[in-house]
């Protein structure tokens, strides 16, 4: 082959396939910006009008992969390529992977069904499969959680979905338990009135439904006293603290003793 037939060859292919090649390039950049913008508007619109995180955070990776998808064939069809029949083999294909991959498609079942039922959503503490914390990410394949002390926790959906859920963030009150306990030689009515006044005097207690403060158990050691505060959920632990000091120094000050564990032991002398 000679320079001119090299020549009339490439101007040939130039002219059958460029016009492909460069509506395919336009149609990549284009579905890549899509991709990148498209989610980003959809998740932005879904919380101006106040959708769950969770499922905008969902929506917006499902059309994320949507757009991705949509671009590849678009490219190919550019090429000619009948895709039709690619998307029969592909579908085909899905079924092979997916008899391959049952334990990453359960988590993907898992993650719809977190998505549907909502058991748990973004901002919320709970407890699943063994671990508590701050849900901060449910994707297509686990939660993502943060514990107290900001340790990141991955779990995957199929276990979450597949365990018990303890969601304390659910319901926008708790119940506060403390156990109390004082001397057998103290007042138990005067006990009851000082942690009666210490909790009826802080805000953050409710009062309907009203406290409870009554004699749980005769210990070992001591009377112990249950007391029952209702608050608001975000109030709990800050309640829980401060009365816990408040009654301390409320019985310091009236005399009434917090006992610890002790043992009496009797010494018997033998001739």
């Amino acid at each position: 082959m000679d320079l001119r037939e090299a020549s009339d060859q490439i101007i040939l292919i130039t002219t059958q396939y460029g016009l492909s090649v460069l509506g395919a390039l336009i149609i990549l950049v284009v579905g890549y910006y899509l991709s990148k913008k498209v989610p980003l508007l959809l998740r932005r619109l879904m919380d101006r009008h106040g959708i769950d995180p969770t499922v905008s955070g969902f929506l917006s990776r499902i059309a994320k992969f949507a757009i991705l998808i949509f671009t590849v064939l678009l490219v190919l069809a550019q090429f000619g390529v009948q895709t039709a029949s690619l998307i029969a083999v592909l579908g085909a294909a899905g079924i092979a992977v997916g008899l391959a991959l049952q334990g990453t498609l359960s988590n993907v079942a898992g993650g719809v069904m977190l998505l549907i039922f909502r058991p748990l959503k973004v901002g919320q503490y709970v407890e699943v499969a063994g671990h508590g914390g701050t849900v901060k990410d449910v994707s297509l394949f686990t939660t993502e959680l943060a514990t107290p002390d900001n340790v990141q926790v991955i779990i995957p959906n199929a276990s979450v979905w597949g365990n018990s859920i303890r969601n304390y963030s659910f319901h926008p009150s708790r119940r506060m338990d403390l156990l109390i306990g004082i001397s057998y030689m103290d007042d138990i009515d005067k006990a009851r009135g000082i942690i009666q006044q210490l909790v009826v005097a802080d805000d953050r207690s409710h009062k309907d439904p009203a406290p409870v403060i009554e004699v749980a158990d005769l210990a070992d050691n001591s009377v112990n006293l249950t007391v029952r505060v209702w608050c608001d959920n975000g109030n709990f632990w800050a309640l829980k603290f401060a009365l816990t000091k408040a009654i301390k120094q409320a019985f310091d000050a009236e005399g009434i003793t917090i006992p610890y564990p002790q043992r009496t032991v009797h010494v018997v002398k033998r001739d």
